[in-house]
C-alpha cells in the first residue's frame, strides 16, 4: 500500500472552478474519507488520484512517485464506482478476472485462480463465482465490483459513493464490513460520501469539502466536536447543529430583546473568550444534545413538533420565530404547542465569527 500526497491541486471545467488549490496527505493504510455536498468536487479529486482527469496544476505522489504524467494503468489505482460497472454477461468468476487479464500485466493462470479465489472468500462471494452477474442483487453486485478492486491487489483504493444506491439496512452491514476489510487487508482506502453518517462511523479522518476547497480535515471526534466554520459545523451532525445570531451585552447573549436571551455562567464566559468577546454579534451554535429541558428558568417556548426515533425524541421548539432542536429521552411526555423551558450546556456552545463565519472558540 501507499501513502498520498496531493499539492496546490487545481482543476477547472470551463469557468467552473471544481478543486481550488487542493493540498491533502493521506497515511499508508488509512481510512480516509472526503465528505461534502453535490458538486463540492470529490469525485474530480478521485478522478485526478486515479489518472481519468489531469488538474491544471498541482502535484500528486503516491508514495514516493511523482505521478501526474502516468496513465491511470500505471498509477496502480483501483476505482470503485457507485455504479457497479460490471459486464452484465459475465460470471462472477470472469467479472473477478477480467483486471488480471490485460496485456500489461500478463498475470499466469495460476495466480489468477489464486487471487480471485481469495477476493471472492474476502467479500463472501464464493457461492456466487459461476453466476451471471445481471442475477444478482444490489448488495451483491456492489461485493463483486469491491472483489475486482480487491483482486488487483493495488497501491491505493478509491472508492466514490458505493454504498449510495443500496437499502438503508444493506448500506449499514456493508459499512462495518467494508471497514472491517480495510482493516484486515491493511489498504489505503479513500472514500467520497455525501453521508456524515458514512463518514463519521467508517473514517479514521475526514476531509470536508466545500466548492472545490478543503475546509477541515481531522478525526471524526476533532470534525464533530471542533468544527472549523458553521458550514462544517451545520454539515456534520445529525440532527443539525442550531445557529442563531446573538448580540454580546456584558455576560449577556441577546438573541431577540426580553424574550430570548441568557446569561453566560462561567463555562459559557470561557468559552467566549479571547477575540470572540470583543466583537458585538456572534453567531452561536449548539448540538440539539446540548439543548435541556428544565423546570425552572431558562427561556420559554412552545413545542413546534417532535419525531420519535425510538432511542431519542427529537423536539422542536418555537422560541421569538426561531426554531431550536433539542434531543430528549423518548419517555419524556411532549404534546405539540406545550409550553417548555430550556436551557444550554454552556461548556458546549460554539461562536462563530458573524462575517467570517470562522470558529471563535477554537481559533
Amino acid at each position: 500500500m501507499a501513502r498520498l500526497s496531493l499539492r496546490n491541486l487545481c482543476k477547472t471545467y470551463g469557468e467552473v472552478a471544481a478543486l481550488r488549490d487542493m493540498s491533502l496527505d493521506i497515511h499508508d493504510r488509512e481510512f480516509f474519507v472526503l465528505l461534502g455536498p453535490t458538486g463540492a468536487g470529490k469525485t474530480t479529486t478521485l478522478r485526478c488520484i486515479a489518472g481519468l482527469e489531469k488538474p491544471e496544476s498541482g502535484e500528486i505522489r503516491i508514495g514516493d512517485d511523482i505521478v501526474n504524467g502516468w496513465s491511470a494503468a500505471q498509477r496502480d489505482v483501483a476505482l470503485v464506482f457507485q455504479q457497479y460497472s460490471l459486464y452484465p454477461n459475465y460470471t462472477v468468476r470472469e467479472n473477478l478476472e477480467f483486471p488480471l487479464k490485460s496485456k500489461l500485466r500478463r498475470t499466469p493462470a495460476e495466480e489468477i485462480a489464486r487471487r480471485v479465489q481469495k477476493a471472492a472468500e474476502t467479500v463472501r462471494i464464493q457461492h456466487l463465482l459461476d453466476r451471471r452477474t445481471d442475477r444478482l442483487s444490489g448488495g451483491e453486485m456492489q461485493r463483486v465490483s469491491i472483489g475486482r478492486a480487491i483482486v488487483r491487489e493495488p497501491r491505493l483504493f478509491l472508492m466514490d459513493e458505493p454504498l449510495s444506491n443500496l437499502d438503508a439496512k444493506l448500506r449499514e452491514l456493508l459499512r462495518s464490513e467494508l471497514k472491517e476489510l480495510q482493516a484486515r487487508l491493511g489498504a489505503t482506502l479513500i472514500f467520497v460520501t455525501h453521508d456524515q453518517v458514512e463518514a463519521m462511523t467508517m473514517g479514521d479522518r475526514i476531509g470536508v469539502l466545500c466548492d472545490g476547497q478543503l475546509v477541515q480535515v481531522g478525526t471524526p471526534y476533532e470534525v464533530y466536536n471542533f468544527p472549523r466554520n458553521t458550514f462544517v459545523a451545520s454539515f456534520v451532525g445529525t440532527p443539525a447543529i442550531n445557529l442563531f445570531d446573538a448580540a454580546i451585552d456584558g455576560e449577556e447573549l441577546i438573541v431577540v430583546k426580553d424574550t430570548f436571551q441568557f446569561a453566560l455562567d462561567s463555562a459559557g464566559r470561557s468559552r467566549l473568550n479571547g477575540s470572540a468577546a470583543k466583537r458585538a454579534k456572534v453567531r452561536v451554535g449548539v448540538r440539539p444534545e446540548h439543548v435541556k429541558l428544565v423546570p425552572n428558568g431558562g427561556i420559554e417556548g412552545t413545542v413546534y413538533g417532535a419525531e420519535n426515533h425510538g432511542v431519542e425524541m427529537i423536539v422542536t421548539i418555537s422560541i421569538a420565530e426561531h426554531f431550536i432542536r433539542a434531543t430528549v429521552p423518548p419517555t419524556v411526555p411532549i404534546t405539540l404547542n406545550q409550553a417548555v423551558r430550556i436551557g444550554f450546556v454552556q461548556d458546549k456552545l460554539h461562536f462563530f465569527d458573524a462575517d467570517s463565519t470562522e470558529n471563535l472558540t477554537h481559533a
